[in-house]
């Protein structure tokens, strides 16, 4: 009773704390201690539900929480938008553009796309041009690489940099990134004979291009020489060159159009504006080597404006031609240099680099010379003056033209494969 007693006492004196109930065992037997009476009960305790956590506690979701310490809250995560009323309504985004947004936010550590669904991949290219990952110096090129190395000319298959000089200067290992393009468009320039860039235009990525504008870049026969080299000798390089643009150029002489002969596949070439001793005989060399006409009246194959840029970086070429603008933008500070100079008479040296304009009003006077290669037909046939009354040579022309006419029927007959046969060609 006494040790009862001193127990009830000490749990009056610190009334003040809730402790809960207090069990004693004794003689093998569990007791709670009954703090209003001052005695224990030999009753069994109720079992109560495990609680984690106490009543009062609170969860604050932290999911769109991007830096706890800056307080800065993402609202990637929801639509927000408004009822008729003008209520604020927000839902949440699905779980594909959120993982979207994520993989885009870390582009930079995707180890390889080869494989990966091109549909998924455009939409993947996007969200990350929308956050301008590609615009980053280092992290921005290793992202780009991973999307050109596994879907080539779907990132961009025409490119168009005429009198762009400062964005291939500032992103230049961006843009000899790009794989399998058609056209590409240098003009205005100034990139001379020892630029990298030409040297890159050598080598097998850009084996594809059809399409070569080097209007106004400073070239020489040196250039040239370099820059079909590998066609010469390798038989690689720009071997599937069709048109090809050297106007304005007043470094190349006919030593160099005679390295522009390798190219059997040319089309259209333009080299007004050259400095050409000859100008009969390199028109006459160029007929009758790669069979190009030159031409009386403009082509529009040189008018530029069929060269855009094209392709999933679009945009991403705009972003940076915008950052290189920003950067060389006149300080407001220099105002006032430029008003002191006109004040005491003295004239502000232009800096500016000669636009190609000036270069096409020189060529007017010096002459059109843009060639293009006839489509003959028959051109296999070779051209003869028959004798009059030779009925024999008539009929087994005749007869021959009848056998060939009957071979190509007979070879699509069997090209003619059905829709199953294609699928299973496919499979292979």
């Amino acid at each position: 009773q006494n040790w009862t007693r001193g127990m009830s006492y000490c749990l009056h004196s610190e009334s003040h704390l809730d402790t809960g109930p207090i069990y004693v065992r004794e003689n093998g037997k569990l007791h709670v201690v009954n703090q209003g009476a001052g005695g224990i009960q030999n009753v069994t305790p109720k079992t109560r539900p495990f609680r984690l956590f106490s009543r009062g506690f609170s969860v604050e979701l932290c999911m769109n929480r991007e830096d706890d310490r800056a307080r800065r809250q993402r609202t990637d995560h929801f639509i927000f938008t408004y009822t008729k009323e003008g209520n604020l309504r927000y839902s949440a985004k699905s779980l594909f553009s959120l993982v979207l947004g994520y993989i885009s936010d870390n582009v930079d550590h995707i180890d390889s796309l080869i494989g990966f669904p091109e549909q998924i991949a455009e939409k993947l290219f996007s969200a990350a041009e929308a956050r301008q990952k590609f615009t980053e110096p280092v992290t921005g090129l290793r992202a780009l690489q991973k999307f050109t190395e596994a879907y080539g000319n779907l990132v961009l298959c025409s490119l168009c940099l005429r009198n762009r000089y400062l964005v291939i200067s500032e992103k230049l290992e961006e843009i000899k990134s790009f794989r399998e393009l058609t056209c590409l468009d240098l003009s205005c320039c100034k990139l001379g004979d020892e630029h990298e860039l030409l040297e890159h235009l050598t080598k097998e990525a850009l084996s594809s291009v059809k399409r070569l504008l080097l209007k106004d870049n400073s070239l020489s026969d040196a250039g040239l020489r370099r820059m079909t080299a590998p066609v010469r000798v390798l038989k690689k390089g720009l071997e599937n060159l069709l048109v090809l643009d050297l106007s304005c150029n007043p470094k190349i002489t006919d030593v160099g159009i005679g390295y522009l002969l390798s190219f059997k596949k040319l089309n259209c070439l333009d080299i007004s504006g050259t400095g050409l001793k000859d100008v009969n005989a390199v028109i006459k060399r160029l007929q009758m080597q790669i069979g190009l006409v030159h031409s009386k009246v403009p082509l529009k194959e040189f008018d530029h404006s069929n060269c855009k840029t094209e392709g999933w970086a679009e945009q991403t070429v705009l972003q940076w031609e915008q950052a290189v603008m920003e950067a060389i933008k006149p300080q407001d500070n220099l105002r006032s240099r430029t008003a002191a100079l006109h004040f005491y008479g003295k004239t502000r040296r232009i800096e500016e680099v000669v636009k190609c304009k000036l270069v096409e009003a020189e060529t007017k006077v010096s002459g059109n010379l843009q060639f293009y290669k006839e489509k003959v037909q028959n051109c296999h046939l070779p051209l003869k003056k028959e004798v009059a009354g030779s009925h024999e040579l008539k009929n087994n022309k005749k007869r021959a033209l009848a056998e060939q006419e009957r071979e190509r029927t007979s070879k699509q007959k069997h090209l003619c494969l059905t829709v199953e046969d294609w699928d299973l060609l496919n499979t292979y």
